[in-house]
């Protein structure tokens, strides 16, 4: 007599088990964190890209930054004299009315901060910063780069 590895009625062998497939009760996590990490890393590179969008070259100094508890409204004045207010371009006529805007209900009580280009003349900084002034804005603050570049000999004087 022959013996079958499969004979049977059924298929049945004896002495051996079928495992069952229980339900995994168990979730892996780390592709999670693994992914999370990774999108974490790709914002905290790109976050302070994305934090102003016209292109100035800002004036050297060696002046320290200033701690501020709430975003202020950014006042730039590109190399042509252009103003914009936050990244939209703004007329001459038209700007208390956008600060105001942007800084909501107490604006003049806010700060505002004013980016003029390195390259911009200097009276359309002053003639902007004389506007808000008189306009009854208290605190304006005057962004410069502090890389801890120093200015070259021939940028004025010191």
């Amino acid at each position: 007599m022959a013996m079958g590895g499969g004979g049977g009625a059924g298929g049945h062998v004896r002495g051996r088990r079928r495992a069952r497939k229980r339900p995994l009760s168990e979730i892996n996590v780390t592709p999670l964190v693994d992914v999370m990490l990774v999108l974490l890393i790709i914002f905290m590179i790109s976050a302070p890209l994305l934090s102003v969008a016209v292109p100035v070259e800002l004036p050297k100094t060696e002046a320290n930054a200033v701690d501020s508890s709430n975003e202020p409204v950014v006042v730039t004045i590109g190399q042509d004299g252009e103003i914009f207010v936050g990244e939209t371009p703004v007329a001459w006529d038209d700007l208390l009315q956008r600060v105001t805007e942007a800084g909501g209900a107490d604006a003049r009580e806010n700060a505002i901060s004013v980016r003029g280009d390195g390259r911009a003349p200097y009276q359309a900084v002053a003639r902007v910063m004389a506007r808000l002034s008189t306009a009854g804005f208290t605190k304006l603050n005057l962004i410069t780069d502090t890389s801890g570049a120093t200015p070259r000999a021939d940028d004025g004087p010191e």
